[in-house]
Parts: C-alpha cells; structure tokens; sequence
C-alpha cells in the first residue's frame, strides 16, 4: 500500500512508462489494482524460508528467477531497503537503484544497488518510496499523494446481501501488539449500531474469524462474513460508509480507496506508517498507547458519519 503513489507517480510523470512489480505473494492483489501496472510478479520469500527442503520451492524460485530476467528493464528499484529485497533487485537486469545505507532499514541492502539515494528516515513510508523514486527517475514528487487504486464496481456488499448502511471493523493484525482490546472493539461497535450503523467484521484465518465472532456476539446486527478475498474487500470497502482498523494492509487499502477512515494504533508509530490518504482518514494512539473507546468514537462523530 505504501507503494502505490509511488507508481501513480511514475505514471504521471513518465507518460508511457511499462512498469511490472515484485511483490510478495500475498500482496499481489494489491498490486493488479493499479491500473498503471502492467505485469505482477509474485515472489514467495516468506513461504520458500520454510520450504527449503521441498522440490517443488527450487521449481518456484527457478521460475522466479527466469521471469524477473525476462526483460531488460532500463530501471529497477527497491523501495523496502532489506537485504531480501535487494537480492530480488540483483536478479533483475536493469540499473538498480534504492536508499543509502543511512536511508535503508538494513544497511547492508545498500551494497547492492548501483546507484544509492538519501532519503530520510523520518519521513512517513509513503513519502520515502515516493522521494525514492522520484530520485531514481528525475523527476519531482510533488505535494499530491494519489493511490490510483482501481477495485472496479462497489458490489461486494450487494453480492453477500449485507445490510446498509455498513460500518467495517478491521480487527485482525500479524503482530499481537498492534491488536486493540477486544472489550474497546465492543465498546466501539455498540455505540456504532446505537447510530444506526451495522458492523461487518472480516477476518483472514481461524483464529481471527474466532476474534470476530466473539467480539461480535456484543454487537446488535453485527455480521462475520464468509473469508472474502482482497479485491472483494476492496469493493465492499467502498460500499462501507465508514472503516475502523488497527495498523493492518486492509485499513490502509480503505484509506487509500477515498472512504472515511479511523486508524487505531497500539503497537506501532502512525507518524512513519499512520494511515496517509488526505482528509478523510484520522491516527488515534501510538506505540504503548493505545486510544479509549471514547476517543474513538469522538472521532466517527468529527467525520460526520455518526450522529
């Protein structure tokens, strides 16, 4: 997600400019949304650490490798500034470019590029990997910040017959430290159903869909939906009058897609990875710090989408 204006950008200001992007598999959803890009190159670096021993991970990874060499592209550059991403540069054939070593979140990766740019690091993401790229290229950034995310028509909510008007609580994270209090959660989706509003509650695995349902079973007309895919996420965000989330892709995608946006931090900074999509998107808490129910729900109000 923190990507994607950078490419908006490219495509701005380089007319014309075919642009394929590695990304870990996962993700790659995210990616097919941006209609700037032509081709999505899944990599499977996490699963393939655990699957060394397997035949079929060497099988991946040779196929990977000859689908990276494929073209000869004149510029490639690495907006993470890890070791494992500057390896997948250096399988490119093109001149490679990403942050100096005092700009790169491992050093090292910095080695491994042909030309090396300073950006600091105290920059939110989304401004770092615009200012790289824009280095790289020669060309200015600019002040404007667009997503250029395109998940088609808004039918998601239709298509799984939810009620209207719908609220989506983004309750789920990787890291348990970024997870908000599931009794705040309940706190929260009470007083958004007191509004008028209903909540849907996604979930990705088990464990989260057993999250969800708890919280859930406090919530009058909450829903747990079937596990939906990111595009059909995308849609029914749009359809969403409003989105709450912790520090997760998923609430970044809302906020990225124009929708009223809250950002529940608890675990991370919201100044280097807030959500950072203009107006329609608010940060409540930091590191250490998680924001009271109250806050939050002061925050839906000052949005105007509960009364």
């Amino acid at each position: 997600m923190h990507n994607c204006p950078a490419v908006s950008d490219v495509a701005r200001h380089l007319p014309g400019a075919v642009i394929d992007w590695a990304v870990e598999e996962p993700f790659a959803e995210v990616a097919r949304l941006h209609p700037a890009v032509r081709g999505v190159i899944p990599v499977a670096i996490r699963r393939w650490r655990g699957e060394l021993a397997l035949a079929s991970t060497w099988s991946e990874l040779a196929a990977f490798w000859r689908r990276l060499q494929e073209d000869r592209y004149d510029h490639v550059i690495d907006s993470q500034g890890l070791v494992k991403s500057a390896l997948v540069t250096r399988i490119a054939r093109g001149l490679r470019h990403g942050f100096d070593r005092a700009s790169a979140r491992e050093p090292f990766a910095a080695c491994l590029y042909d030309r090396r740019h300073p950006v600091s690091a105290s920059l939110h993401a989304v401004e770092r990997n615009r200012r790289l790229a824009a280095a790289a290229l020669g060309y200015v950034a600019g002040e404007a910040c667009d997503y250029g995310l395109d998940p088609g028509t808004p039918a998601a909510g239709a298509a799984l017959d939810l009620p209207q008007p719908l609220a989506i609580l983004l309750t789920m994270s990787s890291r348990a430290d970024k997870l908000w209090p599931e009794e705040h959660w309940r706190a929260l989706g009470v007083a958004v159903a007191a509004g008028g509003v209903h909540c849907v509650l996604p979930w990705g695995s088990e464990q989260e869909r057993h999250r969800c349902t708890r919280i859930a079973t406090a919530i009058p007309r909450a829903v747990v939906p079937r596990r939906m895919t990111l595009s059909e996420l995308a849609r029914l965000a749009q359809a969403a009058r409003f989105v709450v989330g912790v520090d997760t892709g998923l609430t970044h995608l809302a906020a990225a897609l124009g929708r009223p946006t809250l950002g529940i931090y608890c675990g991370s900074d919201p100044g280097l990875t807030g959500l950072h999509a203009g107006t329609t998107v608010s940060n409540l808490g930091t590191a250490g710090l998680a924001p009271a129910p109250s806050e939050a729900l002061a925050a839906l109000v000052g949005f105007g989408v509960l009364p």
